[in-house]
């Protein structure tokens, strides 16, 4: 079992019973998936960049990206309807869980002029997103065999019903938010 996951057992599961009165342990909001996401607005011209963004969410998740297609042509961006235009892998269960621990203990802190997340960035419904301006901050990049540097995007969806239940279990599982 995962260090999140027995964090959330023993500490999250009673704290959030007792704060928002839970009768039961399955009605305590939990983490539902991690969804990473990256926009391949560059590999229109650069056909390398594509496969670089492949490699890069390979290693990171453990899990090959699937292709994101666009749904309709865009003419002022070049794109055709079909064309691939992002990447994104979905993470659930025990590699979910690991890939927040890491998130939280190890590329968090590793952000460049890191204060805390902002509580103004849940989405109304207690999901998390989190934008990285460089891929770098997770440890199995090494900064020195980067070609391309590019940003990607962390969802964590939670299951709970809006953004006061989801702050107060992110806060549980150990997200360093900082104050108003």
């Amino acid at each position: 079992m995962s260090r999140l996951k027995q964090k959330y057992i023993k500490e999250v599961i009673p704290a959030m019973k007792e704060k928002f009165g839970y009768k039961n342990d399955l009605a305590v909001p939990r983490l539902e998936r991690a969804i990473l996401n990256v926009g391949l607005g560059p590999a229109l011209k650069d056909s390398k960049f594509m496969d670089t963004v492949e490699n890069t969410l390979l290693k990171i998740t453990g899990q090959k990206p699937i292709k994101t297609l666009a749904k309709k042509s865009v003419s002022s961006f070049k794109i055709r309807k079909g064309m691939v235009v992002g990447m994104k892998v979905t993470l659930r269960g025990e590699r979910m869980n690991d890939f927040v621990d890491k998130l939280i203990n190890i590329a968090l802190p590793r952000v460049r002029d890191f204060r805390g997340l902002s509580p103004q960035i849940m989405d109304g419904r207690g999901n998390l997103a989190i934008g990285f301006k460089e891929h770098i901050v997770f440890p199995e990049i090494k900064p020195d065999e980067v070609e391309k540097l590019h940003g990607l995007e962390v969802v964590v969806v939670t299951t709970a019903t809006d953004d006061r239940e989801g702050l107060e279990l992110l806060k549980l599982l150990g997200f360093p938010f900082r104050e108003k």
